[in-house]
C-alpha cells in the first residue's frame, strides 16, 4: 500500500514513489495513458516535469484532468522547448523562462504548479545569480499569483544547493541521492558523480557536505524530492554499478526514503516492467527493501561506524528507536546544539537514550559496527534525557 508523506513545510501530502518524466519523452499517447493509469490504481500523486516537450505535457494534463487538486505537479522553470532543434535546453534569460512557463500551463491545461523548481542550479555562482536575478523575482512573482505554490530549485552539488536551502527562498530540493553519489564531494561537473576513476579505489562513508545538506533540509523544512535513485539505472547492474555489486530497485528507494528530509523518490520508467519495478516496493517485505547487508558486502565501499538509519539495529529490549534517536542526535551535532524543531522531535520519543543499559545487542546487529551505545550516552547529555 502507497505511504505518503510531508514534503517539508510546504505541508503537501506526496506518495513515496512518484513519477520521474523521461521515460515518457517521445511516447505516444496510450504508452502515457497506460503508464498513468498504473501509477495512479497505486496512489501515485507526484510527478517531476522537467522537460518541457510540449507533446509530454499534453498528455500529462490529460491524465491527471479529473483530479488536478489531488495530484501534485512539480514543474521546472528555466527549461524550454527548442522547436527548430526539437528538443529542450536550460535558459536564464526571463523572456524565455516566461514563455517557456505559460506554454507550460497551457499545455497542462492547468492554472497553476504545485513545485516551481529553478532548473539545474548546480555551480555556486549561479545560485548567487539566479538568488538576485529576474529569475526568483519572476518565480516570487508567480507565488504571490498563485500560479507556483511554492519555489524550489533541482541540483546534483550540495555547494551549490546548500546556500540555496539556507537563503529561505526555497521550499523544495530535487537533489540527486543514492548509496553511491553520496560518497562523493561537491562538484560543478556532475560527470564525475559517475566517473569510472572516481571509484577505482575503496571509498569509505558518506560525503561531509551531502551529510550537511540533507541536515539542514531537515532543520529548516526544506523538503527532499529524490532524482537520481537508481544512478541512470547503473546501481542496478552490477557490471555497470560503481560500488561493484548490483542493488535492487526496492534497496535504492529505502536509502533514499531512509536519508533526513526525504519525502519521495521520481522513479524513472521507459516501461510498464520498469515502473513495476519500482512499485514492487510498496508491497516488498523489509527483507527485500534491506540494503544494509548489500552494502556490507560492496566490495569497493566501506560505510565503517556510520550509522546509515537501516534499523537493523531493532529490536532495543527497553524499546528505544534507535533509528530516528540517532537521526536527531545528528541533527543536534550538525548544529552544535538542538535546535528547538529537533529537541521537540526527540522530546515525543516513546523511549530516550537515558534508557539505554548499554547491553550492546544493537551493537552485535549493526553491519557498520556503529558505536550506539555511545551514541546513547551523547543523546542523554545533549538533550537530557
Amino acid at each position: 500500500m502507497m505511504k505518503y508523506r510531508i514534503l517539508g513545510r510546504t505541508g503537501l501530502k506526496v506518495s513515496e514513489i512518484a513519477l520521474g518524466c523521461e521515460g515518457f519523452l517521445k511516447q505516444d499517447d496510450a504508452f502515457a495513458q497506460a503508464m498513468f493509469r498504473r501509477a495512479l490504481a497505486a496512489g501515485v500523486n507526484c510527478m517531476d516535469m522537467y522537460s518541457p516537450d510540449p507533446n509530454l505535457q499534453r498528455q500529462v494534463g490529460q491524465a491527471i484532468a479529473g483530479r488536478r487538486e489531488a495530484f501534485i505537479l512539480q514543474c521546472h522553470l528555466c527549461s524550454m522547448w527548442d522547436t527548430q532543434k526539437d528538443q529542450y535546453r536550460a535558459t536564464r534569460d526571463p523572456a524565455e523562462v516566461e514563455g517557456a512557463f505559460e506554454t507550460l500551463l497551457s499545455n497542462l491545461g492547468t492554472g497553476y504548479v504545485d513545485i516551481g523548481m529553478i532548473h539545474y542550479v548546480d555551480v555556486p555562482e549561479l545560485w548567487e545569480e539566479i538568488k538576485n536575478g529576474p529569475v526568483m523575482a519572476y518565480a516570487q512573482e508567480q507565488k504571490r499569483r498563485g500560479r507556483i505554490k511554492y519555489i524550489g530549485i533541482s541540483s546534483h552539488n550540495p555547494l551549490a544547493a546548500q546556500p540555496a536551502v539556507e537563503s529561505g527562498l526555497i521550499d523544495v530540493l530535487m537533489f540527486s541521492v543514492n548509496p553511491c553519489y553520496d560518497l562523493q564531494p561537491g562538484d560543478d561537473d556532475i560527470e564525475q558523480l559517475w566517473a569510472a576513476d572516481k571509484y577505482a579505489g575503496t571509498l569509505t562513508n558518506m560525503d561531509p557536505d551531502r551529510e550537511k545538506l540533507y541536515e539542514t533540509c531537515q532543520r529548516l523544512g526544506v523538503g527532499i524530492t529524490v532524482m537520481k535513485a537508481f544512478g541512470g539505472g547503473d546501481l542496478l547492474d552490477a557490471e555497470l554499478s560503481p560500488a561493484g555489486a548490483a542493488l535492487t530497485a526496492e534497496q535504492c528507494i529505502q536509502y533514499a526514503l531512509d536519508r533526513p528530509a526525504v519525502a519521495c523518490v521520481m522513479c524513472g520508467a521507459r516501461s510498464l516492467e520498469d515502473l513495476e519495478k519500482s512499485l514492487n516496493y510498496l508491497e516488498a517485505a523489509e527483507e527485500a527493501r534491506d540494503y544494509a547487508s548489500a552494502f556490507a558486502a560492496f566490495p569497493r565501499i566501506r560505510w565503517e561506524g556510520h550509522c546509515m538509519y537501516c534499523g537493523h539495529c531493532a529490536p532495543c529490549p527497553v524499546g528505544i528507536d534507535i533509528a530516528a534517536l540517532t537521526k536527531f542526535l545528528n541533527l543536534a551535532r550538525a548544529q552544535g546544539e538542538p535546535p528547538e524543531t529537533v529537541r521537540e522531535h526527540y522530546a515525543v520519543l516513546k523511549h530516550k537514550g537515558g534508557e539505554c543499559i548499554q547491553c550492546s545487542q544493537c551493537e552485535s546487529r549493526c553491519p557498520f559496527h556503529v558505536e550506539i551505545r555511545e551514541n546513547m550516552r551523547q543523546a542523554k547529555e545533549i538533550f537530557g534525557a
